[in-house]
Order: C-alpha cells, then sequence, then structure tokens
C-alpha cells in the first residue's frame, strides 16, 4: 500500500521541469531530489514529505530521455506518480529506477492538492481517504511489479543472480 498527501500538476509536464538540465550532472537520487520540479516550483523539494503523491494530467514525464527525472522524484521522497498518461520513456525509466507509477483516466481530474491517496497496486485500486472515491488503475504485469518491488532494474537483476 501506498499512501501519501498528493501534490498536483496538469498536462505535459516535461522532464526539462521535473529536474532541469544544470542539476543532471549527478545520477544520484539523493542529490537530484533536492531539485526536483524546480522547474515549476522552485520550493516544492523542500514542501514535500516522504511517500507524497504526484497526481498529473496526460503526458507526464515527456520531453527529453533523461532517467534523471524519475530517480529526482525518488530523491525528493516521491512515493508515486499518478497520470493520465505517460511519456514512453519516462514510464520505463521510472520503472527502472522503482518509482511506481500509475495511469488514472479518473483520478487526475477528481484529486485535489494536498488530499490523502491511498493506493493499491496488487488491487489496482486509489481510494481518496477524504471522499473514499475510488478509481480502477490497471495491476502491473508480474515482472514489472517485481522490478518496482526491487527497488529498480539494477536490484531486481542482483536478486536474480543472488546477490541482493
Amino acid at each position: 500500500m501506498i499512501r501519501g498527501r498528493i501534490w498536483t500538476f496538469g498536462d505535459h509536464v516535461d522532464t526539462d521541469v521535473i529536474i532541469p538540465a544544470r542539476y543532471c550532472g549527478s545520477y544520484r537520487a539523493d542529490e537530484l531530489g533536492p531539485h526536483a520540479m524546480s522547474g515549476i516550483d522552485p520550493n516544492f523539494a523542500g514542501r514535500v514529505a516522504a511517500g507524497d503523491i504526484i497526481v498529473a494530467g496526460g503526458n507526464f514525464g515527456c520531453g527529453s530521455s533523461r532517467e534523471n527525472a524519475p530517480l529526482a522524484l525518488l530523491g525528493a521522497g516521491i512515493g508515486a506518480v499518478v497520470a493520465l498518461s505517460f511519456g514512453r520513456i519516462f514510464f520505463r525509466n521510472a520503472v527502472n529506477v522503482g518509482l511506481p507509477v500509475f495511469v488514472s483516466e479518473e483520478a487526475p481530474g477528481s484529486c485535489g492538492e494536498g488530499q490523502i491517496l491511498a493506493i493499491d497496486p496488487e488491487g489496482g485500486v486509489l481510494r481518496l481517504e477524504e471522499t473514499d472515491l475510488t478509481f480502477q488503475i490497471a495491476p502491473y504485469p508480474k515482472r514489472v511489479r517485481e522490478i518496482i518491488e526491487c527497488g529498480g532494474m539494477v536490484n531486481y537483476v542482483r536478486r536474480r543472480l543472488g546477490e541482493y
């Protein structure tokens, strides 16, 4: 179960605003996190709490293929991103680094900033705690679920090789 306070963003949030290029000299989440979303909200990383959830419109993570973008969100403490749709490469990069990402057609139009969202990835349900509204999400395929549960592709491979 993933549970956190909602931060809302609109459509077409690109990787350049998720983590501006001037901060992309690192691939360490802890170094990128303080600059997460600074292209839209320079104070975002200082206000977000561990486990908070981004709910956004369509095409979240469009733009460049930089893996730094989902790493920055992880480094800021984001527990998951729910969006109407994702940039294809961002979605794959998020899975590869262990950031849970979920597509929902209904949640982005129904969730408000500051509300508490609970996500049951296995059950395929999002629930707004204040209103008890629920939304369906497609459960991950088994392999994708395993990668995210391991904290990303590197840990998944280590586990498969018996090193984790």
